[in-house]
């Protein structure tokens, strides 16, 4: 009963994560219209400004939430340790602990520099879009950040619920 349920679950994640896709392809298609705009309206340079704030935005929010992942892996981990666990082991968790923490606070300011970037293309764009374009290119750029977010956040418990049924299966003689 208990692996159907995994697998019923599994099942629902999968089908939950072909519509996030869709989504994103979606959301992918808006900013390219959206590119094509900026290109005709804005300066070269302002261009590409806007160019890399978009990759750039894509790469931190991924990194940010890729360490605060890993982090909370190792912070399981952790609280699983007891004293049958071995020096070596603790002090590795601890170590990746650190490291992780340390990464994390780093991603975070390159998260705050992203934001300043963010406030300073908008600015750039409200010289060249209207009120509506502009309204449209905040969206895309909440729409965007928010599907990376469901997006990792299905993928991380499709492997939870993976890892889940891979314990059970293997815990059955």
């Amino acid at each position: 009963e208990l692996m159907a349920s995994l697998q019923s679950r599994l099942q629902v994640l999968w089908e939950e994560q072909e519509l996030v896709l869709l989504e994103v392809r979606e959301c992918a298609r808006w900013g390219e219209e959206l590119e094509v705009v900026v290109r005709d309206l804005c300066k070269p340079n302002e261009f590409e400004r806007y160019m890399m704030f978009i990759g750039d935005l894509e790469k931190v929010v991924s990194l940010l939430l890729c360490l605060s992942s890993r982090l909370a892996r190792v912070q399981n981990a952790m609280s699983r340790m007891d004293g049958n666990t071995e020096a070596e082991e603790k002090q590795s968790l601890n170590e990746r602990h650190k490291l992780l923490s340390r990464q994390r606070e780093d991603a975070k300011d390159l998260k705050e520099n992203l934001d300043r970037r963010e406030r300073v293309v908008s600015g750039i764009l409200a010289k060249y879009l209207t009120e509506e374009q502009l309204q449209d290119y905040q969206h895309f750029v909440q729409v965007k950040t928010s599907l990376l977010i469901e997006q990792k956040d299905l993928e991380e418990q499709i492997k939870f619920f993976e890892e889940q049924l891979e314990n059970l299966e293997q815990s059955i003689p």
